[in-house]
């Protein structure tokens, strides 16, 4: 792979043509096409790769179906030394990946190498919890009029192919927490990254690549646009379960064309932080400062509202301020900090029409509200109410809305009110109350006294409503991703 180079003060990217990944063969598609990806912060493209045909995707999952049959008969240790050495080779190759990280998606370096490394973590956790999950035995003499000569074995078997659909924010990570379940349970996978991720999606396989003994057709990458191909994998016979991170929009997409397959999807959210008269205002700003910017808030789990009682609002606020107009705002280039670019300049154009919309109906810019291309500088916006879109829309940016509520009954209702319900937090130094309010609260996860996040990832995690569907971590996703079945043994 060879072309241009462009260059920054921390790595230097070379211009590559990418080839995508099936049956352990590097290929370039027969379309002749190739999609042009573009870095959020650098100009101009810093890539392609490659636009499959719908003939090159049924390769892609015939080889797949049939690489599934050894695979899963394969012994289990070593799936698990492996998979174990995967996780070596992306230690090592860690640089590269961050860097490609960094270039693509517009993370800090040191953010994109901290999410190699967890992914590293994620696999080796994977395999031990993989290996310690035991098939379970039942006797049906204890069942009324059940008989002692009836003897059960329960097995967890694989599903077969999993489509895993990763996302442009964790590229790495979250791909590798639906492939490595995947594999380590039996199954094998095709992995079709986000458009803006499919070069860090590559450099990932790279990796995998890399370790010898892995069986060909495992594991495939495919690319191309979502909709042109995304659609007619989804609905594929031969496609046994699939596992998306990303937008509502498109999980809902994915729920209507999947019909009977199984699927587990982590959506959108609107993640509010619930301030009472009681909670530790130091302890809160910190939480919410970091849980609603980092990233710019291009995260799911960022806190997207604020719903503060009104005898410590102005306290807040005030407070807030003080820490969001700290903030170091800049590229990737400049090293550590906390707001970038947004991936695109039209996440900035969503961005600025919520901006826009809550400041023609009366609410109040504190802190920042401009913008440079497809950066968005970190903003505080008070008084915003139920009439603006600000307080039901995901933002997906650097933007903190202030919801000024009576008492935590109103802030339980409009957090409920939601169509979305990942997590919520809420901040008070009443175990009690905290504990009251997190019981009322139609979410999937609640964190007292702490910012909204994915991890660890030996928890469940999972969303209500139009959050998600089905319920990941490790654990849970080696459950999802196999099937229980029953051997009855007559004595």
């Amino acid at each position: 792979m060879t072309g241009k180079s462009l260059s920054d003060p921390i790595k230097r990217i070379v211009f590559a043509e990418h080839k995508y990944f099936v049956d352990g063969q590097w290929k370039v598609s027969k379309s002749g096409e190739t999609l042009s990806i573009q870095s959020s912060y650098l100009d101009g493209e810093i890539g392609r790769v490659q636009s499959m045909t719908i003939e090159e995707i049924d390769a892609a999952i015939k080889s797949a179906k049939h690489a599934q049959k050894s695979w899963s008969k394969e012994d289990m240790k070593v799936r698990a030394r492996l998979l174990r050495a995967w996780a070596t080779q992306l230690v090592a190759d860690k640089d590269e990946i961050a860097t490609t990280i960094m270039n693509e998606v517009g993370k800090t370096f040191s953010d994109a190498e901290k999410e190699v490394l967890r992914t590293a973590d994620l696999i080796n956790f994977t395999v031990e919890e993989f290996l310690h999950m035991s098939n379970e035995s039942l006797s049906a003499e204890s069942y009324p009029h059940g008989s002692r000569n009836k003897f059960a074995i329960i097995d967890r078997v694989p599903l077969g192919v999993i489509l895993a659909i990763g996302p442009f924010n964790y590229p790495v990570n979250l791909t590798v927490s639906k492939i490595v379940p995947a594999l380590m349970s039996g199954n094998t996978v095709i992995f079709k990254p986000a458009t803006r991720g499919s070069i860090s999606g590559v450099k990932l396989v790279e990796s995998f690549a890399k370790v010898e003994g892995f069986p060909p057709g495992i594991l495939q990458l495919i690319t191309g646009r979502g909709n042109e191909i995304g659609d007619y994998m989804i609905q594929h016979d031969d496609i046994n379960m699939i596992t998306f991170t990303g937008s509502t929009r498109n999980g809902q997409n994915i729920s209507q064309l999947a019909k009977m397959t199984p699927a587990v999807m982590e959506l959108g959210g609107k993640d509010p932080a619930i301030v009472t008269a009681n909670a530790d205002l130091d302890k809160t700003v910190r939480e919410i400062v970091s849980g609603a910017f980092g990233y710019s808030g291009q995260r799911c789990t960022a806190i997207k509202r604020v719903l503060v009682v009104d005898e410590v609002a102005d306290e807040l606020v005030k407070r807030l301020s003080e820490a969001i107009a700290k903030l170091k705002v800049g590229t990737p280039n400049d090293g550590d900090v906390a707001i970038v670019p947004l991936i695109n300049e039209k996440a900035a154009d969503f961005v600025e029409d919520l901006i826009n919309d809550a400041k023609k109906k009366g609410a109040k810019i504190i802190v920042g509200g401009n913008r440079d291309k497809n950066l968005i500088y970190p903003t505080l916006i008070d008084n915003v109410t139920t009439q603006m879109r600000f307080a039901w829309e995901e933002q997906f940016g650097p933007v903190l809305p202030i919801l000024r509520v009576r008492d935590v009954e109103q802030a339980i209702k409009i957090t409920n009110d939601s169509e979305y319900g990942l997590q919520a937090s809420i901040f008070s130094e009443d175990f009690t109350e905290s504990i009251k309010i997190a019981r009322e609260l139609e979410v999937g996860s609640v964190q007292i006294n702490g910012q909204p996040q994915r991890g660890p990832d030996s928890f469940p995690f999972l969303g209500a409503k139009n959050s998600g569907m089905g319920s990941q971590g490790v654990k849970n996703a080696l459950l999802s991703m196999t099937r229980e079945k029953l051997t009855v043994i007559n004595l």
